[in-house]
């Protein structure tokens, strides 16, 4: 509402898919052991190191108008959220990664305020794009949104937009109650104002 965007929903494959997670030292006494984690639920709060996430089945059909979308837009907009669970897995889908590399639109992705208990615990911003890269090595980013306040070493954060192809924007978009949630309006605030300042491909709908 704040932007002028009319929402859809729209699923990203076409069958059913279950997240898998190779995870190390989930269990504390095997440190260095990795195991197989399943299930989105579990991966979002899995104790130990998430090494890398994946689908089952592998290669899933994406849905033609999730597709369609992303090569009809403007702008594409990656999280926040929780990360292996819930925007890396969009990656995992061949075609809509495909959509994703090859549209005209420009990309922008907004990091979390904080790392997420469980799955990106002990993470700083950098690595979370890190680990977004090895997913993707492919994709590359136009513009990398963070709240100012959540960024320690704004250099390494550079660096590591740089290898993808992307500049840092930083901006207050936290609650100020302290809480780590976005705020609804600073982050739509962020978001025109990166979509002025980057500019925008095709007609503004």
């Amino acid at each position: 509402k704040l932007l002028g965007a009319h929402g859809r929903v729209l699923p990203m494959s076409a069958v059913p898919l279950e997240l898998q997670a190779l995870v190390k030292g989930h269990d504390p006494d095997l440190p260095d052991a990795i195991v197989t984690v399943r299930g989105q639920a579990t991966v979002a709060l899995t104790p130990g190191e998430v090494q890398s996430v994946h689908v089952v089945p592998p290669d899933p059909p994406a849905v033609p108008e999730a597709v369609a979308a992303v090569l009809d837009a403007d702008w594409v907009v990656l999280g926040p959220g929780s990360w292996f669970s819930s925007v890396i897995p969009h990656l995992l889908v061949p075609e809509l990664l495909d959509a994703l590399v090859t549209t005209k639109a420009r990309k922008v992705l907004s990091l979390n305020l904080a790392p997420q208990p469980g799955e990106t615990e002990g993470f700083s911003p950098q690595r979370h794009l890190e680990v977004l890269g090895r997913h993707a090595p492919k994709l590359a980013l136009d513009v990398v949104l963070a709240d100012e306040a959540a960024v320690p070493d704004r250099e390494s954060l550079a660096d590591a937009a740089q290898r993808l192809g992307a500049a840092v924007e930083l901006a207050p978009v936290a609650s100020p109650d302290g809480v780590p949630v976005h705020d609804q309006e600073l982050l739509a605030a962020a978001y025109d104002r990166i979509f002025r300042m980057h500019g925008r491909i095709g007609p503004w709908r």
